[in-house]
């Protein structure tokens, strides 16, 4: 989910085209082959499709159902799901990831619904809630840590560090050298571009 929210359209379709390279089988097919329910019929769209990168955005009265929002999520330019949103929080008095929030906590589908949604609309957000829960865990979550630090470095880690400290009152770094060591550390302090690792 996290990398079919995050990358353009042209980089997804590089995904997909170097995962069949690698495993000589097509990502969607893998990911229904590995997910049932709402997990496949969120997830499937969200790897398959070719989403619109422009800017121009189309606003009609209507009510969603659950395959809707998959649809616009899966399909709809990044510009569009933010018009959408906002929209419905003019509609209804509140963010959509607010209403989210009023479901049950233990429904699964309803918690990825809420990651994409935020992943797609304020991804800083999201990439800082997956940081606090591999850091803040007992014991690291070196894959997610590792996963975030090197793939948003080019991109928008000093944003998510921003925000990390904003909400946490603690800076990105100073959490990331409580929490590691070694080599490990200084690869990740460097990758956030410090000078004092």
């Amino acid at each position: 989910m996290e990398v079919a929210c995050t990358r353009s359209s042209t980089q997804l379709l590089h995904a997909r085209q170097a995962y069949h390279a690698r495993y000589k089988k097509a990502l969607e097919e893998d990911v229904a082959h590995h997910t049932t329910g709402d997990f496949r019929k969120l997830l499937v769209p969200l790897v398959t499709s070719y989403r619109y990168e422009g800017d121009e955005v189309n606003i009609k009265d209507k009510h969603y159902n659950d395959e809707e929002i998959i649809r616009i999520l899966s399909t709809r330019s990044k510009a569009q799901i933010n018009a959408t949103f906002n929209r419905y929080q003019d509609d209804h008095g509140e963010e959509i990831l607010k209403s989210l929030e009023e479901g049950d906590e233990d429904d699964k589908f309803l918690g990825l619904l809420r990651s994409t949604i935020q992943c797609l609309t304020r991804p800083e957000l999201y990439f800082v809630d997956v940081l606090r829960s591999a850091i803040n865990k007992t014991g690291t979550d070196e894959g997610a840590l590792t996963r975030i630090v090197t793939t948003r470095a080019e991109i928008d880690l000093k944003v998510i560090g921003e925000e990390y400290q904003r909400r946490n009152s603690i800076p990105l770094e100073k959490a990331i050298t409580k929490d590691t060591r070694g080599d490990y550390e200084k690869m990740l302090v460097a990758l956030l571009g410090e000078d004092d690792a």
